[in-house]
């Protein structure tokens, strides 16, 4: 007993004389893995995700990607290596992040996703997403309107990697293509990014100075390019958005962007919280592993009840 004592001194003793790292492990740690804070969206899902972890007893390690699979693959490492036990991720990419999912899934850490599929199933504890397609049609249909069923428009699109940019792009077209005096002059990836957004819209309107609409992939690129549409003077140019942001709504209250989509960040961050817990605790499962999450068409009428991604009642 005596000398196994001295043996595990001693090799402690030696990992510190040599620089080597010891694990810090956390009997109740959860990881928390979005892309880039700058975004709203990101933001509220690690700001809803953190608040549920420690209402429920939870320390938590936040931590963002911005969009690398690589770097998301070392924050999977970093999370194992920590001894989390559960990891709640908006990933870098359907097909990229199932090989990182699979190693914590094979190091015994569930992972609950948010926001964006993955192109695998069994891999993740749970994939918690918003029903892109009813949120696209939505917008769509309220674009449609606002434009009087005719006239030249423009579509940003979002990364093409990442799923919800091509479904929202099918929700959209779907109701679009039915109305023939709706043109589409533009169709254009800003990767979800406001300043490529802006520039994006700079040329497409150089190129195309009679259009009457825009509809954005995300609130990100929708600002960015009502942004370009009011430095040329374009009022006039119908803007609709898809995501929720705070940014948004109060474009929407002073008459600039006219209409966007909620998607329930907030709401659907903390719910996979509490699932992680009641698999933490309980070993207890989703009943199904991708569940949707319906969004809600946000105008002039009920603007003023949106705050961080949630409607208030």
């Amino acid at each position: 007993m005596r000398l196994t004592r001295r043996l595990t001194v001693a090799a402690f003793a030696s990992a510190l004389a040599l620089g080597v790292a010891m694990p810090a492990f956390a009997a109740d740690l959860i990881a928390i893995i979005t892309p880039a804070h700058d975004n709203p969206f990101f933001k509220a899902e690690a700001v809803g995700a953190e608040a549920k972890a420690k209402e429920l007893g939870y320390e938590t390690l936040v931590m963002t990607h911005d969009d690398d699979a690589n770097k998301q693959s070392q924050m999977i490492d970093t999370a194992i290596g920590r001894g989390a036990k559960a990891i709640i991720l908006d990933n870098a990419g359907a097909d990229a992040t199932v090989a990182a999912v699979k190693k914590a899934k094979d190091a015994g850490i569930p992972s609950f996703l948010i926001d964006r599929e993955i192109n695998a199933t069994g891999v993740a504890a749970a994939q918690i997403v918003s029903n892109n397609y009813q949120g696209a049609q939505l917008g769509a249909q309220e674009f449609v309107k606002l434009m009087g069923e005719k006239g030249n428009y423009v579509e940003l699109v979002g990364k093409e990697s990442d799923t919800n940019a091509g479904i929202r792009s099918q929700g959209y077209n779907d109701v679009i293509g039915d109305y023939p005096e709706m043109k589409s002059v533009a169709k254009q990836s800003a990767n979800w990014s406001q300043t490529e957004a802006y520039a994006k819209m700079e040329t497409i309107l150089q190129a195309n100075p009679d259009i009457q609409g825009v509809i954005s992939g995300n609130d990100t690129m929708a600002m960015g390019a009502i942004a370009a549409l009011q430095a040329a003077g374009r009022k006039d140019v119908i803007v609709v958005g898809f995501d929720g942001s705070n940014d948004v709504r109060d474009s929407i209250k002073s008459g600039g962007i006219k209409a966007t989509v909620l998607q329930p960040a907030y709401a659907q961050a903390q719910m996979a919280v509490e699932q992680a817990d009641a698999y933490i605790k309980n070993k207890t499962l989703p009943k199904e592993e991708k569940q949707l999450m319906d969004c809600i068409l946000i105008n002039a009428d009920n603007a003023g009840k949106l705050e961080t991604f949630a409607l208030s009642k």
